[in-house]
């Protein structure tokens, strides 16, 4: 377990990053080094994390540490697992019951079509009643649906009404989708397209944001729809209304992290932490370019990804 020693005149304080207290220690001289069964033996005294203690700056520590307190530990029974693609920065989430094998796919790459299969099979999932779903019709990459479709006969593809693309089935604000005894929610969450879902598992915490919310950003709003004051409303009004320790995974991250909280995202976004009117100032400014997938991908995940999709050999 790492530690982290902090010097301070009167106590130092020992923080685990991956555990609940801070262990405070007898105050050592400068240069002098602290032995090791004194960390052991010599506490003073555990705090809770959130506690407020006394010295520098610790109000704000504690605020932050908070954060990350009773987090929602996965039920025993329920499979979950992150999938990249590089090119595109996407994520993938597998989900599944482990003890009926039933799956889904959140958001799956064609590029990555066969590793998915390969691992949804390895996995011994149940595939005739595998599903895979968008969070929104994508413009940087193209779905992978179509393509899993074929390499696993009876999957069922699932987007938003609202999507204006093909699909096997289409999802109203709200509805449900099960596997196994687990449910998966959608929550309709326009503003960077007008068929962007969020999906909330809520047995176990968490959230599929699509592009609506990213860690410490948010979808752009200047193509396809977009619409800032709505991804505004629909992040305040829906998203952040969750519990704060959910947790949040997005579509997108391009600087390697990996999920966010409600609590962190609420605190920290440096986007939607603005009144409204300052974030849509600061939307209509990015001035980004074009996805470059864009003019191949949107006009084949409005097909649900049947565009040009390899045949399988």
């Amino acid at each position: 377990m790492r530690q982290l020693i902090i010097g301070f005149r009167r106590f130092a304080a020992a923080a685990t990053t991956a555990g609940t207290s801070v262990l405070v220690l007898p105050y050592q001289q400068q240069g002098t080094k602290l032995a090791t069964r004194t960390i052991a033996s010599s506490a003073a005294a555990y705090i809770k994390l959130s506690t407020t203690c006394s010295f520098g700056q610790t109000a704000t520590l504690a605020q932050g540490v908070k954060m990350l307190d009773q987090r929602k530990p996965f039920t025993g029974d329920f499979f979950f697992r992150q999938l990249l693609d590089e090119q595109s920065h996407t994520y993938s989430y597998l989900l599944a019951d482990i003890t009926t094998k039933e799956a889904i796919l959140i958001d799956p790459v064609l590029e990555q079509a066969k590793r998915d299969a390969q691992l949804i099979n390895e996995l011994g999932f149940t595939l005739k009643y595998a599903r895979k779903l968008n969070t929104h019709m994508h413009a940087d990459h193209i779905t992978g649906t179509g393509f899993l479709k074929q390499l696993l006969p009876g999957t069922v593809s699932v987007i938003s009404q609202n999507s204006g693309a093909k699909a096997d089935k289409h999802l109203v604000d709200n509805e449900t989708v099960k596997f196994g005894r687990h449910e998966l929610r959608a929550m309709c969450t326009p503003g960077h397209t007008n068929g962007c879902m969020t999906f909330v598992v809520e047995e176990q915490g968490i959230a599929f944001t699509g592009d609506t919310l990213l860690i410490r950003g948010c979808g752009r709003t200047d193509f396809q729809e977009g619409d800032s004051r709505s991804l505004y409303r629909s992040v305040h009004e829906r998203i952040f209304t969750l519990p704060e320790n959910f947790r949040l995974f997005p579509a997108h991250d391009y600087k390697g992290n990996m999920e966010t909280t409600v609590a962190e995202e609420k605190r920290y976004n440096p986007r939607l932490t603005k009144d409204v009117e300052a974030f849509v100032e600061l939307m209509n400014n990015l001035n980004l370019p074009y996805p470059k997938m864009i003019d191949k991908a949107v006009p084949a995940n409005r097909e649900c990804g049947l565009y040009d999709i390899p045949k399988e050999a």
